[in-house]
């Protein structure tokens, strides 16, 4: 469950931190966006760099299925878009590896 949490808050701040610079780029925000989405991503970086894990390379591709449910919220609480049923569906696949990656069996 410590896996889960760290990931959690891992996407939430890589996302906000990434629409920072999404934002100021896209969306003609002020430059200022630009400092709290730098500070989101090192939160995004340390809260993985926590992970209980042997190999950063797992902990990189198991937190991925995490991010990509994450990013599919973040379209929906966020952006207002309501996810269809592939987005919904991929998400649940993602999920599924995620937990095999963080939880298979291994020597």
């Amino acid at each position: 469950m410590k896996a889960y949490l760290l990931f959690s808050v891992a996407a939430l701040a890589e996302i906000a931190g990434c629409f920072a610079f999404w934002a100021w780029w896209r969306l003609d925000k002020p430059v200022w966006w630009l400092v709290p989405g730098m500070m989101s991503l090192a939160v995004f970086a340390a809260a993985l760099a926590l992970v209980p894990s042997e190999a950063a390379g797992r902990t990189y591709a198991a937190y991925g299925g995490i991010y990509i449910v994450a990013s599919i919220l973040w379209l929906w609480l966020v952006e207002g878009r309501l996810p269809d049923r592939w987005d919904v569906s991929g998400g649940l696949v993602c999920l599924a590896g995620t937990t095999l990656i963080l939880f298979g069996p291994r020597p």
